[in-house]
């Protein structure tokens, strides 16, 4: 094999270690429709409700580290829907969601935890844990 090639096929695996944890997170985070939640509970899948707001610090502190943990393949099975906290006030009704940055777990139809404004990763994955 020449060096091009082998640099080449390097490269190529580079590249996929570093985006395709990447592209596989942009397809388990969503936005929050009522088809998916009720397709996710029918299932009896664990669901995070994520009430989001993109001005929130808090928000933005959670986010890598849900997107970090929805890459392991413990969580994998994590339905996650946002919830945008400016424009869907029905929904936080719906969620009793008072504050942005309020993640609801569920397993299946009924709520298992929550919490609001958690940026502890440790707290965060115990509070996944238990949908699972």
């Amino acid at each position: 094999m020449s060096t091009f090639l082998r640099n080449v096929t390097s490269l190529i695996a580079v590249f996929a270690m570093l985006f395709l944890p990447l592209s596989v997170h942009a397809a388990t985070e969503q936005a929050f429709s009522a088809q998916a939640f009720k397709a996710a509970q029918d299932a009896g899948k664990p669901i995070l409700v994520e009430i989001h707001a993109d001005w929130c610090p808090t928000c933005k502190a959670q986010q890598p580290i849900l997107n970090k943990l929805s890459g392991e393949t413990t969580f994998s099975n994590v339905v996650r829907l946002k919830v945008d906290f400016d424009t869907q006030k029905d929904l936080l009704k719906q969620f009793n969601a008072k504050m942005q940055s309020t993640l609801v777990l569920y397993k299946g139809k009924t709520e298992i935890a929550r919490s609001v404004g958690e940026t502890d990763e440790s707290r965060i994955r115990t509070m996944l844990q238990k949908a699972l």
